[in-house]
Parts: C-alpha cells; structure tokens; sequence
C-alpha cells in the first residue's frame, strides 16, 4: 500500500511534481497559499485541499516545493502541530544549509523526520520526471523517501541534513557562471562576424559542451526568456552560494562576479529566465546583440 502524500507549493515546479506523483498511483494531497493552483490539479487524481491542516493531517510524507527559506519556515511552523509523529518531510526547495538544520531541529523536536533534497532541471525535468535531486538525511530516511523520489528523477543521497542544500548550491554556482560565460561566448561570436548559432553547434561535441550550452544556449539564440528558472531565483542561489562559503571560510571570486553581473537586471527582469544573463552582458556592450529575433519576455 502507497503512502499518503502531500506537496505544498503548486508553483512552476510544483505542478508538474504533483501530476507524475499523481499519475504514478500515490494517494496525494495538494496545498497552494492560492488555492486555485491547487483546484487545477484535481484532474490528475490529486486532492487539493482548503488548508494547510487538512492537507498534512496523517500524511505519511509531506513534500515542500515553496519560493525560498523563510516560505518554508513559515509553512512548516504552521503545519507543525497537525503532524502526526514518525511523519517525514521532505523539502525540496532551495534553501540555505543553516535553514535546512533549523527545519529538521523544529521537526525533530514534534518526533518527525526531514531530508532536504533540493532539484536541478528546471520544469522541463519536472515534467519528464528527469530532475536530478540531492538528498540530505539519514540512511534510513533516504531510503523511505528514495521511492517517492525516483517518481520525480534521479535522487542521491550526498550525506547528512543539510548537504542537499550544499549540493544544490554546487550546482547553482556552476549553472549560473556557465550561463554567462555561453552568454559571452555567443555573443562574441556574432560580435566576431561569425554565425553564432553555427559556432554553438561546432563547439557542442567538444570539451565546451554541456547541457546550458545545449539549452541556455538555444534560448539565447531564439532570444526566449520567458522561464524557465527566473532571474530572481538564480540571484537568491548565488546569495546563499556566497552565504554559505563565508561560513565555510571559502572565497569564490568568480561567483561573487557573477553575483553581481545578474543584479545589474535583478530590478528589470526578476521574473524573466536566468538565459536573461545575456541581456545584462548585452546592456555592457552598447551596439552589440545577438541575432535580430525580438525578446521573449514574462508578461508579469
């Protein structure tokens, strides 16, 4: 028999999670601060519910996919008191490492358990259930939780509470330099007198190829940056990225760069996809742009 699931957050990511775990025979709850987002999945076979205390009371597991830490602390605060004791909760936003050791301190303290197992594949992995997802908690909990997860992508567990988080930030740091040095590579080219999009093809099968190259690179060329991952986001990952290292007694120059390369259009595009790195490389560069395709932005 299926355990009971709830996933709080029906956001970009949220509802393509919620329709594979859906879809995949998992009895399932769902919860949105606005709830027509939830009510929108009912088709799927997953129940949405009015309240946050319906949706976790006697849930087996609770997933979270919310906007940041304080989303989450302020949710799991509010639902503390409806858990019934052994739940797991499993949080797969981006948080920070002290926050994700806060939530399993406040969990454990009602006699429930936590992994924190934040994703990286953007809502394209979402729906083909190919996220990559790194699973910080006990052996035991990793092994509850693995189940549920696989539905979702491809989970690992990379050691104790909180190391999700780290490693979810590992890969935020190289995502987010990596888009904008595809960003200048383009741009160069097409600045050069080159065919960009033919460079990015000539380059893709050589050490320069990776998966932004393969589909940041593609957005930039099409000018799309309708998202996607947001600007937004990428800016609080690389705040906690450099957060974290000043903890650990880490410099990262070239991330704190790339920090502020992408809080140069943190004002005009939050919502637009983090590919926008090419715009705030283009706003440096009077004159020059890449291809003459109009820009793809978010309406809101």
């Amino acid at each position: 028999m299926q355990p009971t699931l709830t996933l709080l957050g029906i956001g970009l990511m949220g509802t393509p999670m919620a329709t594979r775990l859906a879809q995949a025979g998992y009895p399932l709850r769902v919860w949105n601060r606005s709830p027509a987002k939830a009510e929108a999945l009912r088709g799927t076979g997953a129940q949405p519910c009015a309240s946050l205390q319906e949706a976790v009371q006697d849930a087996a597991i609770v997933i979270s996919m919310l906007e940041a830490g304080p989303v989450v602390g302020h949710v799991l605060d509010a639902a503390l008191a409806h858990l019934s004791p052994g739940t797991l909760w499993i949080d797969m936003s981006s948080t920070r490492q002290d926050e994700a050791l806060a939530f399993a301190g406040r969990l454990a303290a009602r006699g429930c358990r936590f992994v924190d197992a934040p994703v990286s594949g953007g809502v394209q992995g979402a729906e083909q259930g190919l996220l990559a997802i790194m699973a910080g908690g006990s052996a035991e909990d990793f092994m509850e939780a693995e189940p549920v997860l696989k539905v979702l992508g491809s989970p690992k567990s990379v050691g104790p509470v909180g190391s999700g988080q780290v490693a979810k930030l590992c890969n935020q740091l190289i995502v987010g330099a990596t888009i904008n040095i595809v960003a200048e590579a383009l741009l160069l080219a097409e600045a050069a007198g080159a065919d960009a999009a033919a460079v990015r093809e000539a380059i893709r099968g050589g050490f320069a190829g990776s998966r932004v190259l393969d589909v940041h690179g593609q957005r930039m060329l099409e000018r799309n940056f309708v998202p996607g991952g947001k600007v937004s986001t990428q800016i609080k990952d690389q705040r906690n990225v450099l957060a974290t290292a000043a903890a650990a007694g880490v410099k990262l120059p070239l991330t704190d760069l790339v920090t502020r390369q992408y809080e140069t259009i943190e004002t005009a595009l939050p919502g637009a996809d983090h590919a926008a790195a090419l715009l705030a490389l283009e706003r440096i560069n009077p004159g020059k742009r890449l291809g003459q395709d109009p820009d793809q932005l978010p309406k809101d």
